[in-house]
């Protein structure tokens, strides 16, 4: 069984769907810490109910912590800060994110607008290993969401959110199961 850490900084809905998937045994894993850089996130509430310990720290002090904790899998579910060089390649391969976009199109903040403001009609959520460009990792797993012309932010970021709880589940699931291959920029599931 893997030991994963969950670093979040807002609301914590993506983090709630993987305590759902490790509790019903989806997910061949334990949510061992929940890692934030915010003291008022509300995945901090959600980690208390659980009885998942929580960790406030400075994006700068992540590595010493996560050398003491040893995670076999790292998941970024919403956590809004860049992290350090070092940090990433102390953990190669062993850090996910979730983005509200196909990448590579619409990397970085507000990708529902982007998407938006472009004209897609189609967009969706991408995870994918963290790298260090922004959003620019091996993607592992893609799921789409189509875009309609009346849609606003709130709209598509609501149906892409729907989506990224399962396909952050399907993720981790295969990390997990030691089923994903990364071969230069290409992850193969086996």
């Amino acid at each position: 069984m893997k030991g994963i850490i969950v670093l979040a900084s807002g609301r914590g809905s993506n983090f709630q769907a993987l305590i759902d998937a490790c509790k019903n045994n989806e997910i061949h894993g334990k949510i061992t810490a929940l890692i934030t850089n915010n003291g008022e996130a509300q995945a901090i509430e959600r980690a208390q109910k659980n009885n998942i310990p929580v960790f406030v720290t400075e994006p700068k002090n992540l590595l010493s912590q996560f050398k003491k904790l040893n995670p076999d899998l790292i998941v970024l579910a919403g956590y809004m800060k860049v992290l350090e060089k070092a940090f990433i390649d102390a953990f190669r391969n062993k850090i996910i994110n979730i983005h509200p976009s196909l990448l590579p199109a619409f990397p970085g903040l507000n990708a529902q607008k982007q998407a938006l403001d472009h004209g897609a009609q189609v967009s969706g959520c991408t995870v994918h290993f963290v790298d260090h460009g922004v959003d620019t990792g091996p993607i592992i797993l893609q799921t789409t969401v189509p875009v309609f012309s009346h849609d606003t932010v709130d709209d598509l970021s609501a149906r892409i959110l729907e989506k990224e709880h399962i396909t952050l589940v399907q993720a981790v699931k295969l990390f997990c199961d030691d089923k994903l291959v990364v071969q230069d920029r290409n992850v193969y599931i086996k």
